[in-house]
Formats: structure tokens, sequence, C-alpha cells
């Protein structure tokens, strides 16, 4: 959840203030107890703002405590000059929030604090209604979820290793850009630490990790393709991104891959779906976005969707149409976290539905592909593009689904049956999807997203492009 701070105004005339006080801390107990038990941790100012000197100081205190999301709460009229003053001492996103007593005009008291910021050109949302109403607090949450997630990307840092691949211009990104509009900064890395540290790494340590795998998944060893050696160096490659990425301080990363390691070393499949997963052989872990084909703007979306959904994110191709059951196959190699097998908690049920199959051509280096079918339910689908230069984001509600076993592995066929999969049903209009959507990638995570993901591109300053089926 979130740190949200509170901030209460009050009439500026003093016998006035005296008769409403405990009105106003009142409904502010109410709104606090209702954010509190939504999961959310709140700090209050020291008092109601009632004069230009507590405005200032008790908005400082506020934003001293790192909240995410400031709400300017009007349970009553509220002298507007109280708001600007307090605006001019918090850093973060604003939320004006008005309650709807009818003896009580916190409304008036919103709208001109409100409209007083319009002419200042200081960006705020708004919301109205009783404190107690499960609506509006989850539309809080929303937006303070969204401002948890964006203040969590400003100051990272993104690790690229290797550059632009196969000719993708869209998995490629301006770094200034990010810089400017994101706060993040890119940390290049060649792709040669990969090979030498994982000829370096603990040969020990990915035996166990090899045994790890064939105790809990299926691994099918083919003598060429698929050895326990190649295996072995799949697993040090990801021991050596993990030393990478706690060496650079790597919030996020990225791996080109192909063509190079897929080529002469060894696909990146595993490490990209162990670095993802919230587990390896040494139990629990932080997951760590890493896009495959060092996918940028992939790698982004999915660390602000990973912010938000605090899962794991997949990250796949948008790989086939079905036209006669109107759902798309995601499909790419290895990428999808192995969580997604069955999204449980006990790795051990994952993995039981994930088989490692010896790579197809593609990857003449070989190592172990990923399969899997992602697991059914409701999902939201993202993704983060340009469109001269400007950046958007592509939104849809989605369900992924499963089959009986032969429809499945009938439908798997018809692709690259080694690669993990998605079988999804879109929101969206077959067409209107392939005629505007901006890349050949796309992410999901569990569960429906869309409004925090509408309030932090509003922080972001980003374009909403969403598809549903009820819009062409």
């Amino acid at each position: 959840m979130a740190r949200i701070g509170v901030l209460s105004f009050s009439d500026g005339r003093d016998y006035v203030h005296a008769g409403i006080a405990d009105f106003i801390k009142t409904t502010e107990d109410r709104l606090v107890a209702a954010l509190t038990a939504a999961g959310h941790e709140v700090v209050c100012g020291s008092a109601p703002i009632s004069d230009n000197a507590l405005a200032g100081s008790v908005a400082r205190s506020v934003a001293a405590a790192q909240v995410e999301l400031t709400v300017f709460h009007y349970a009553v009229w509220a002298f507007p000059h109280f708001t600007m003053l307090a605006a001019g001492a918090t850093p973060g996103p604003v939320l004006l929030l008005s309650t709807i007593d009818p003896v009580q005009p916190g409304m008036v008291g919103m709208l001109a604090a409100g409209g007083a910021l319009d002419q200042i050109g200081r960006a705020h949302t708004r919301l109205w209604g009783d404190p107690g109403d499960a609506e509006l607090v989850a539309a809080i949450g929303h937006r303070a979820r969204a401002a948890a997630a964006v203040a969590a990307l400003r100051g990272s840092t993104f690790g690229r290793f290797g550059g632009r691949p196969m000719g993708m211009n869209t998995a490629v990104a301006n770094t200034d850009q990010w810089q400017r509009l994101f706060g993040i900064d890119v940390e290049e890395i060649d792709q040669w630490e990969i090979v030498r540290r994982a000829e370096l790494a603990d040969g020990a340590e990915a035996k166990r990790a090899r045994e790890w795998l064939e105790q809990y998944a299926t691994v099918h060893y083919d003598g060429a393709k698929l050895t326990p050696e190649l295996l072995e160096r799949q697993l040090r490659s990801y021991l050596a991104v993990r030393e990478l990425i706690a060496e650079w301080r790597l919030d996020f990363s990225g791996i080109k891959g192909q063509p190079e390691l897929t080529q002469y070393f060894a696909t990146m499949d595993v490490t990209e779906a162990f670095l993802n997963d919230p587990y390896d052989w040494n139990g629990p872990k932080e997951p760590h976005v890493c896009a495959t084909e060092a996918d940028m703007d992939g790698a982004l979306t999915m660390q602000l969707l990973k912010q938000i959904a605090g899962t794991p994110v997949l990250f796949a191709d948008v790989r086939h149409y079905h036209a006669d059951r109107d759902i798309w196959d995601l499909c790419n190699s290895g990428q999808h976290a192995t969580w997604f097998a069955a999204r449980s908690a006990d790795p051990a049920e994952n993995l039981a539905k994930v088989h490692l199959y010896p790579e197809v051509f593609f990857f003449p280096a070989g190592g172990a592909a990923v399969h899997h079918l992602a697991a059914p339910g409701e999902m939201t689908l993202a993704r983060l593009t340009r469109k001269d230069g400007e950046y958007r984001m592509h939104l849809m509600l989605g369900e992924f689904e499963n089959y009986d076993p032969d429809t499945n592995e009938t439908l798997m066929r018809q692709s690259t049956r080694e690669w993990p999969h998605a079988f999804a049903r879109l929101d969206a209009h077959a067409a209107d999807f392939l005629s505007r959507f901006g890349a050949n990638h796309i992410h999901a995570v569990p569960g429906d997203h869309r409004e925090t993901v509408r309030a932090a591109c509003g922080l972001l300053g980003v374009t909403m492009d969403e598809f549903s089926r009820g819009a062409r």
C-alpha cells in the first residue's frame, strides 16, 4: 500500500474555526480510519490549518514524513490561500478531497482552492464524498498507489546489458528523455560481463540450483542442445547477473541476448525467468524486473506495473491471433516468470507445471527454454510506447484462459511449443489492436489495475491510449 498524508483546512476567522474544529477533527478521524483499514499508512497534520503560519509548518511536517500522496481535506469552507501556502510546502502529488455534507460547505472550499491551484498551474486531482464510502476510499487508494509507483521510479537505475537487439527500435529509448520524464538513469553494461562472470561463478551453487530444478520441474535433456552442463551455464549466468545487479545497484534491467549470447554462449531464458520470479532455490526473494532483448520501454512498463500490482510481471511477444477462438497466444522465449504457471506462493506448485526443453533452431548455442502455460484469470495488459517521440500507455483488460489438455497442446504447437505461452482474450477488437498497438511486446499483471495505471500516467504526463471492445 502507500503512505498518505492528510491535511485538513479550516476557516481563517478565529471565532468560526473555534465552532467547527471538532467537526473537522471528527470527519478527519473517519477518513483516517477508513484509509488505515484499507492498509495504508496515514500521516496527519498536527492541527487543522486555520492561519498562514500553520499552512506552512503543518504541511512541511507532513512532507517530512515522506508521504507519497498528500490529501488536502475540506470538511468546511476554508480560506483558499491556506491551500496555496500548503501546496508550496508540499513537493509531491496533491489530491483535493471534499465532504458532501449539506450543512458545512466543504465542496465550496475545495472548488475555491482547486481554482486557485489551476491559476498557478499546480497539478492536482479532486475527489468528493463521504469518508466512509468504500468506493471513495478505493479511489484514493488508486491514486496513492500510483503516486508511490511513480516515486519509486524516480532516482532508480536501469541496467542495459548490450545494445539494440536485432534492429528493434522499439526496444531502445532516449536516456535524456528517461531522466527528464521519469528520473531514471541508465547504466550501460557489456554482455561480455555476463560471460566472464558466469565462468567465475560458484560451480557448487549452480549444481545445487540444477538439482533443485530437476527435483521440482521437468527437465528434458537431449544430450546436445540441453545438457546438465549447459543448464548449469545458464544458472551461472543467473548468478553473474545477480552479482552485477548488486554491484551496480540496479533497480531493473534488460539483457540483449540475441544474437551474440544465443548464438555463441547460451540463451538467457533461465536467467530472465528467475530474475522475474519471487523465489529461487534459496527461497523467497524480491522479483527483479528483467526484460529480454534489452527492451527498455518493456522493462519500464514492467517496473511500473510491478510497483502498482506488487506481483511479478509477464513479458511476451504478441505471437499469434487465433481468429476462430478470438484469443491471442502471448509467447516469448523463456521470458515468462515461472510464477505465472500457477501464480502460487509455493515455487514447487509452479515448477510442477514447468518444463525445461532444449532450445529451438533460433538459438544454436542451446540451453533450456522455460516452458509453461500461464494460469487463467483476469489480467491488466499494458505497454509504454512512443508516437512521434512522445510516450503513450496502451492499456486494456483481458483474461488468460486454459482449455482441456489436447486443445492447449494443439494451440501451443501452432507457434513454438517449447516456449512459455499465455492464451489471452483481450477487451480489444483484433483489427483495432493490430492497427495501432505500438510494439511487438506486451506486459501483464493479475487483476484490474487500470485506474491506478491511469493515475500514474497522469502524474507522469503520459497520454493514455486504451483499447476496449466498446469503442473503435
